[in-house]
């Protein structure tokens, strides 16, 4: 994990940052107040850089200390000629550094206005410092009003460490919470901003480094982006033959489902691997070694000992992609577990994972919520509500690596937490998922671990995805990642 801990960011609870606040406070010679004068610096110089131009700027303060580092950038912005309204509701006893931080916006010439829906609408820029990270339980009528107004509003929204409603730790919300534009978290990212509900409400995060660097405990998990990529692929040896580069068998496409397991098969060549054989219904043949003629095939009626031979041939398997769930994919995925051979399992293979006791655990799922859902005996809302807690759940149940696929992909095994917010959602669309499946097992052939192999494939997916976005999300089909995955696979 140390090569990964140097191409990743680290990434925290919201009660390991407080902790570290206290820790800096007790030990480190500051007061909490100084981290907010610190915190509203950050976000006055940002405002600063990215709306240089800006004279008038919206302030929604609460009444902890997100609503304190509001009031106290506030006051930056009234000394540096900018107009600003700051719209905070009255009657509630204020924490002390919230006190202290009103003095200095009034000290500033500031005046308190209580939240005016109409001044919402209009505003160009809005400042959120309505909740943070202290969010606690179902938002009021009254907070729930006003963000609902700040989403109709045509503003640019900064939020103040976390968006307001967004919970830190899981990235969910109840019923609504602040879609800014742009999110400044104050002295560690807080892991929920990167999975789940908030990929959508915080599209770009910036970090400000407040002084908790030395007080901060290992983090809860780890960010990975495209630059975990750099070095991973070196130049291949001048007289590397196809035999170097691993053997995968591809094993799913039962009627009607020939195109998952054909995708699968060719994000796995296209990852790098050097042999590729699909096992699959005979009457699929034609249409796999017509549209891609590098595939080996193999038609598969019965589980004989034929089959068998081409489990043991190759190096990695990769079962699910179009396996439905009848007796023949089953009787298939029961072999698998009797090669004792590294494997991905996808689709129809986690779906069959519940009624075969398999045995082995050198092997990586790709669930879906849905999936993970059904694996676990809970619906999908409860995995959405908290996809850390989920991705965890299904590792302690079922070992291995996992992949809990969605906004903000989670990959872990027991001992490494990672999420990956890479793809848009040009990639919900049907046989993008076989693809993944494809990738990971390529790259395990090629000779990456399990886990290094998720996290990568995972990434590779995603970026594949967002160039292919170039020419728009919508319509954009699980074959357009391919030339790019090659790409990515060839930044020598």
């Amino acid at each position: 994990m140390s090569e990964l801990n140097r191409l990743s960011t680290p990434l925290y609870l919201n009660q390991q940052v407080r902790q570290a606040e206290i820790d800096a406070v007790d030990h480190g010679g500051v007061s909490l107040y100084q981290f907010v004068e610190k915190a509203a610096r950050a976000a006055f110089e940002l405002l600063q850089a990215r709306r240089a131009s800006c004279s008038d700027v919206l302030v929604l303060a609460g009444h902890g200390n997100n609503g304190a580092d509001a009031f106290v950038t506030a006051a930056l912005l009234l000394e540096a000629g900018v107009n600003v309204q700051l719209q905070c509701s009255r009657g509630r006893h204020p924490t002390h550094e919230l006190t202290l931080a009103i003095e200095r916006f009034i000290q500033a010439g500031g005046v308190i206005a209580e939240f005016n829906h109409a001044d919402i609408k209009s505003a160009s820029i809005i400042l959120d410092g309505l909740l943070g990270t202290g969010i606690c339980g179902e938002l009021s009528t009254e907070y729930a009003q006003i963000i609902k107004t700040v989403n109709q509003s045509a503003a640019w929204v900064l939020s103040l460490d976390v968006p307001s409603g967004i919970d830190p730790d899981t990235g969910c919300y109840e019923a609504i919470a602040i879609e800014s534009d742009l999110t400044l978290t104050f002295g560690a990212i807080k892991q929920g901003l990167l999975t789940g509900k908030a990929r959508h409400c915080c599209p770009e995060i910036e970090l400000a480094d407040i002084g908790l660097t030395e007080f901060l405990p290992n983090p809860s998990a780890w960010q990975v982006t495209k630059v975990a990529l750099d070095g991973c692929f070196l130049p291949r040896r001048r007289d590397a033959h196809k035999g170097c580069h691993g053997k995968v068998s591809i094993i799913g496409g039962d009627y009607g489902m020939a195109g998952a397991v054909r995708l699968a098969a060719e994000g796995c060549l296209r990852s790098g691997a050097g042999l590729v054989t699909v096992i699959s219904r005979p009457e699929h043949q034609f249409i796999i070694s017509a549209t891609r003629p590098e595939l080996m095939f193999w038609g598969c009626e019965l589980v004989d000992m034929e089959v068998y031979l081409k489990l043991g041939w190759a190096s990695v398997l990769v079962i699910g992609p179009g396996l439905g769930t009848n007796d023949w994919g089953y009787n298939l995925l029961k072999a698998v577990d009797l090669t004792d051979k590294p494997c991905v399992i996808d689709a129809d293979g986690l779906n069959q994972l519940k009624t075969v006791p398999m045995t082995g655990k050198s092997w990586v799922l790709t669930p879906h919520p849905g999936e993970a859902a059904r694996l676990l005996g809970i619906t999908t809302a409860e995995v959405e509500l908290d996809r850390y807690k989920a991705a965890r759940q299904l590792q302690q149940k079922y070992g291995g690596v996992i992949v809990l696929k969605g906004a903000g992909t989670i990959i872990c095994d027991d001992a490494n937490c990672v999420v990956a917010a890479v793809g848009n959602p040009g990639l919900a669309s049907g046989g993008c998922g076989d693809v993944l499946a494809g990738i990971i097992g390529g790259l395990m052939a090629q000779g990456f671990t399990n886990f290094d192999a998720a996290y990568l494939g995972v990434i590779i997916h995603g970026e594949a995805a967002d160039i292919a976005a170039v020419s728009g999300e919508r319509g954009m089909l699980a074959s357009d990642l391919m030339p790019y995955i090659r790409q990515l696979v060839n930044q020598i």
